[in-house]
């Protein structure tokens, strides 16, 4: 395993191979239980609403364990942590492999989905790892896993389930998964130097009850009704939790999430157009998925099975994998903050059209596919805005919140969706069913988020601080050490 300080280098490649699949083999557990929720109330003898837990648990699993994860991977090291994630998610697809009762597919969902921290940790790690030249490379390929595993997902889990028994599905991520848990430790180096540091483990306790009760607000505020007592409760509950979580965080020694750093502008506001992305990018998944699905009746859906919706969103997704090299180059030709500006645009604009051509399949795939074109820049940005923001102990963490507020943004877009389309109903034959114009009200709130997030990257750009002689920092950077400046995080100066 080596002793801290010991470093080998290693192919660059191999590293970009094994960590870009590591995070899509993760994020593969946000989709792969979706094709399968029509079947699981009589699979595992309960109610569907009940059943959607076995999405939802996964999905809150990730959300908890990132920042926790992203936390002590700074301190313990990305190589650790990574196999420890990799190996929880492992546990439970053994798990989930021979459960056939609700709660131990409950368990065994939420063990997955812990895996998904190994994003935030991989992100952090291509800075260790790769030369200088191609970090940017690794960032954009590392964050385009997020979108790439849930959109191979579905058709990945809907082949298996038509062939073969329905716990298949957890042997398939089960031994992905393992084949990483060998992988990851052999080409991740063991850390520098080893931080001892006291775990927050208030913070920790904290910022879990409050996530866990804002995300169950949104994500279950649909079925349990918006004002009912379950879901303001959650919501009020949430949020005092979060609220006393930042004093706390102020005055711990080792806090889980150095809020000192988290509010300096650049990360604040980077931090902010995740959120605005995340809800941009999630709300494109969810509409096309409908218009594939939706009767003929409606006078707008195709009528599509799932299995055949998932191979039509597979494009979006494979676009992800295609658009980081060319993020990677943008990264460095242009800059972080204008590759950000560019996606956010394309983003908006491809929303736009799509409120006006929606009908045919070649309009929604293609829509579909200019919208992910234009959020893998975006995903591709912003962690090396963070990366360049942050101090190098603070990598993971930074990306940790960074991501864990995507995630909010994905949330708060399933919960828009979710009301925006239950006010416009309308009958079809014998079932109320979305009216496109909820759809497409749907279609330009995420145009005006994409929006605001391009706006932000105007702001980056002009208060960006500019190097003596009319210069501002190399686009490829060391993270800031802590108390530095931006000028400190340069690695060369590059010419306006």
């Amino acid at each position: 395993m080596g002793r801290p300080g010991t470093r080998t280098r290693r192919r660059p490649g191999l590293v970009l191979t094994v960590l870009a699949l590591c995070g899509t083999v993760v994020a593969m557990q946000q989709t792969a239980m979706v094709p399968l929720l029509g079947d699981l109330p009589r699979l595992l003898h309960t109610t569907p609403d009940d059943a959607s837990w076995m999405v939802t648990a996964a999905l809150l699993a990730g959300a908890v364990a990132t920042p926790i994860v992203s936390r002590l991977a700074d301190v313990h090291g990305k190589r650790l942590l990574m196999t420890t994630s990799l190996a929880i998610m492992v546990a439970g697809s053994v798990i989930g492999a021979f459960a056939d009762t609700l709660v131990l597919g409950i368990v065994a969902r939420a063990l997955q989905g812990a895996g998904l921290a190994v994003i935030p940790v991989g992100i952090a790690a291509m800075r260790d790892e790769l030369p200088p030249e191609r970090v940017p490379l690794g960032v954009a390929l590392m964050s385009a896993t997020l979108a790439v595993g849930a959109g191979a997902g579905l058709p990945l889990s809907g082949f298996v389930v038509s062939h073969l028994d329905w716990h298949a599905v957890f042997w398939v991520t089960g031994g992905a998964g393992a084949l990483m848990l060998v992988a990851v430790p052999a080409v991740l180096n063991p850390p520098a130097s080893v931080t001892r540091s006291a775990f927050d483990l208030p913070g920790a306790l904290l910022l879990s009850a409050g996530l866990t009760a804002l995300l169950l607000a949104l994500t279950k505020g649909g079925a349990w009704g918006w004002t009912s007592p379950a879901t303001v409760g959650c919501a009020v509950g949430g949020v005092l939790a979060l609220l006393a979580f930042v004093p706390l965080e102020l005055r711990s020694r080792s806090p889980l999430v150095n809020l000192r750093v988290a509010r300096r502008r650049p990360v604040l506001l980077v931090n902010l157009a995740s959120v605005l992305l995340g809800f941009a990018m999630y709300a494109n998944m969810l509409v096309t998925t409908q218009l594939l699905q939706l009767p003929p009746a409606t006078g707008f859906g195709l009528g599509l099975g799932t299995a055949e919706a998932g191979l039509w969103l597979a494009p979006s997704s494979l676009m992800f994998g295609i658009m980081a090299p060319v993020a990677a180059g943008l990264i460095r030709r242009i800059g972080a903050e204008a590759t950000l500006l560019a996606g956010a645009a394309v983003m908006a604009g491809a929303y736009v059209a799509r409120i006006a051509f929606s009908h045919a399949l070649w309009q929604i795939v293609g829509g579909s596919v200019l919208v992910a074109a234009g959020t893998s820049l975006t995903f591709a940005a912003m962690p090396t805005l963070i990366i360049r923001a942050v101090p190098v102990t603070e990598t993971s963490s930074a990306n940790g919140l960074n991501t864990l507020l995507r995630s909010v943004g994905t949330f708060s877009s399933s919960a828009a969706t979710t009301a925006l389309t239950a006010t416009g109903l309308h009958l079809v034959g014998a079932a109320w069913l979305p009216s496109f114009s909820g759809l497409s009200t749907v279609f330009a709130i995420a145009a005006g988020s994409a929006a605001v997030a391009g706006a932000i990257a105007v702001v980056l750009r002009a208060t960006r601080q500019p190097e003596p002689g009319g210069t501002v920092p190399d686009l490829v950077l060391r993270p800031v050490p802590a108390g530095g400046g931006a000028s400190a995080a340069a690695r060369g100066p590059r010419r306006r």
